[in-house]
């Protein structure tokens, strides 16, 4: 009953006004100084958190009951009293001990907790940023959770209100550094360098990533140019490749799983896929994973400046000497790592200055005397006919993956810039045209003209009439029947004896269309917002005289295509694959010049088709030197699909599958060709 009437009393009783409660407490605070004599005692012995805590559930009652943006009379008391000032001196002293964490605490619940913006007052953003001065001053505090939560909600509140930032930076150089710089490198060197918690070391990260998003270009100057933000995040990206084994296994590279910056747990009791290196490459890839996602958020010019640090510290100074090296071993590993990063890499800055650092930044005509200007450029596509086949599938895999991503001085780099004047073209009248030499005239070369016969063809009508002067692209009445010609072109470059594939079911020319408009689709999301035209350049606009280059990378694939019936089937496969994805970018001069049958080349110049020509006229005659090779063919692709116990090694193992692989080439392309060819129609007028 007591209990009871002092509950209802207590109800009854008016409370005192916030305002005198909110003093009472600050009073209260202020009195321990005044009247204690022991200043050694932790202050989690003192009733100061409590009265803290309470002046904080004052201030959000009072905003709650206000209208929105109005100051009330315990904040004024808090603005006018320069409480904040006086808890930060409390603070710094670290009196009584563990004063500071309390003082860090309030500041971040204060920030926290009240929507009103606080920054703006001058006894609110001086006494924060000497705050701000005083976190890092020691590495690995005990107070470093709550100097991270501190800093973090500043970073909140700016990026929330990005003109806050400008209250922080002062006309004088010196304030913009002491500001920055705690915010900055203090920040990652307290954290990220030292700090054993995993969640504070997320917390910095988030934090910075926070910071280098403001939009103020003030900011993002000081930030770049008066701390240590570049050359903490590139010296920790090289001291973790560093920390990379000498030798590691490329499919280890290729498979190990993504790893996110923010979630990089790793347990090596429950890895059933450990190998050498695991813990090292993660960490490596969880810290790339972060700069790259930095990089992303950043400000445009702060991003740029960031970029071009990891290129200059870390692409230039640690990557090149490894991938120019002469050991294989070496090598290997290094290209296997490079090709994981460029897989990774998805920030557009990032992504446009690792491409400058690996292809260079030229942007005129190839020519063979300029070939091996840029040494890392020569020496990576020359990888691709090395003479360990292990780093030529290693480096072929890296383009195929490089010519994947979003950047248009990739595909200028390695091709369009030697087709830019389609100097490949025949610049001659007909009648002083020279005798075909490149394998393009088909009805000329007597290897071709019995293999085109009517079942061998798709329904066409004329299909041999002389050939067109236009490209599929051009609109003409009878388009159709001209990509019918450059399909049927494709599908009976191989002679009869050299197929195998109509024996064996699933592995028609249907496929290959399914997965050319697939892929086709991607490519095109990816290019739209390049300017590439729609049509060929004007005959009469290029520069037909300039001698012609197919270019270094060109060159090195076409060379390897040649020699599709003497090199490994896992070569050939990685050749053919990069020379497919070039074919499906939607740039006319690329169509015209890897997938047109029909252009008259001038001499001296060699087209994809021209190649494949030269293979299958050495393929018939090496046919007429093998007893039962249509047999031995089918029974090489039954094995490699699977569908045959190996057994008995065959003759001209290398050749049977090379024609094979050459076979499929072929489906592919016409696939590709026609897919083209009909997305080009329904998007024309």
């Amino acid at each position: 009953f007591l209990g009871l009437f002092h509950f209802i009393l207590s109800n009854l009783a008016p409370s005192l006004p916030l305002q005198e409660d909110f003093v009472y407490h600050w009073k209260a605070i202020t009195h321990y100084y005044i009247e204690t004599s022991d200043d050694k005692a932790p202050v989690t012995d003192t009733n100061i958190p409590s009265h803290l805590e309470q002046m904080l559930d004052i201030l959000t009652q009072e905003e709650s009951e206000r209208e929105s943006g109005e100051t009330g009379p315990c904040m004024e008391y808090l603005l006018h009293h320069k409480i904040l000032e006086t808890l930060f001196t409390l603070g710094k002293a670290d009196c009584p001990p563990g004063m500071k964490q309390q003082v860090l605490s309030f500041y971040t619940k204060l920030l926290g907790r009240i929507h009103q913006p606080l920054l703006p007052h001058i006894n609110v953003h001086r006494p924060v940023q000497k705050l701000i001065r005083l976190c890092g001053e020691i590495l690995a505090a005990p107070t470093e959770n709550e100097e991270i939560q501190f800093l973090c909600i500043v970073c909140a509140k700016l990026k929330q209100d990005p003109y806050l930032v400008n209250f922080f930076l002062e006309v004088s150089m010196m304030s913009i550094r002491c500001y920055h710089n705690r915010v900055a490198s203090k920040f990652m060197l307290s954290s990220l360098s030292v700090s054993q918690d995993g969640r504070i070391v997320v917390k910095a990260c988030e934090g910075l990533m926070l910071l280098v998003s403001l939009p103020e270009p003030a900011a993002a100057k000081c930030l770049t140019e008066n701390t240590e933000l570049c050359e903490l995040l590139t010296d920790r990206l090289s001291a973790f490749y560093k920390a990379l084994p000498m030798s590691m296994d490329p499919l280890d590279i290729e498979t190990v799983e993504s790893v996110n910056w923010g979630l990089d747990v790793y347990n090596m009791k429950d890895d059933a896929a450990i190998f050498t290196g695991k813990r090292a490459l993660i960490s490596f890839l969880s810290w790339l994973d972060y700069c790259d996602q930095l990089i992303k958020e950043a400000q445009k010019t702060a991003a740029a400046v960031l970029a071009k640090a990891v290129r200059e510290r870390f692409f230039v100074a640690v990557m090149e000497p490894q991938l120019m090296q002469t050991s294989e071993v070496g090598i290997l590993t290094s290209t296997a790592l490079l090709n994981r990063i460029i897989r990774q890499v998805t920030s557009e800055a990032l992504l446009q200055d690792m491409v400058y650092f690996l292809l260079g930044e030229e942007k005129g005509p190839e020519t063979l005397a300029s070939i091996a200007q840029n040494p890392l450029r020569h020496r990576l596509i020359e990888h691709c006919d090395h003479l360990s086949d292990e780093i030529s599938i290693m480096t072929l895999r890296l383009f195929e993956q490089l010519i994947q991503k979003p950047n248009q001085h990739i595909l200028h780099s390695l091709m369009l810039r030697s087709l830019e004047e389609r100097n490949y073209l025949e610049n001659k009248p007909q009648e002083e045209r020279e005798p075909v030499e490149n394998g393009q005239d088909l009805e000329e070369d007597p290897l071709f003209v019995d293999d085109f016969s009517p079942e061998n063809r798709l329904s066409s009508p004329d299909w041999l009439s002389n050939s067109p002067t236009h490209s599929p692209y051009h609109a003409k009445p009878d388009g159709k029947t001209e990509v019918h010609k450059i399909v049927n072109s494709f599908l009976c470059l191989v002679p009869d004896e050299a197929k195998s594939s109509s024996h064996v079911e699933g592995t028609g020319y249907d496929t290959y269309l399914r997965d050319a408009h697939r892929q086709f689709r991607d490519y095109c999301g990816i290019c739209q917002r390049w300017d590439w035209r729609g049509t060929p350049k004007a005959m009469e606009k290029c520069d037909l005289d300039s001698p012609f280059f197919e270019g270094h990378f060109l060159k090195v694939l076409f060379d390897r295509m040649g020699r599709i019936l003497d090199q490994p089937y896992d070569v050939n496969l990685h050749v053919t694959s990069v020379l497919s994805k070039l074919s499906l970018l939607p740039h006319p001069h690329i169509h015209e010049y890897l997938l047109d049958p029909y252009i008259n080349l001038g001499p001296g110049c060699r087209s994809l088709f021209s190649v494949i020509v030269r293979v299958v006229g050495d393929l018939m005659l090496r046919i007429q030197r093998i007893p039962d090779f249509t047999p031995k063919l089918l029974l090489v692709r039954k094995r490699l699909l699977g569908l045959e116990p190996e057994g008995l090694n065959i003759d001209h193992m290398t050749l049977l599958e090379g024609v094979i692989v050459l076979e499929e080439f072929c489906k592919e392309l016409a696939a590709i060709a026609f897919v083209k060819f009909h997305a080009s129609a329904s998007t024309s007028p």
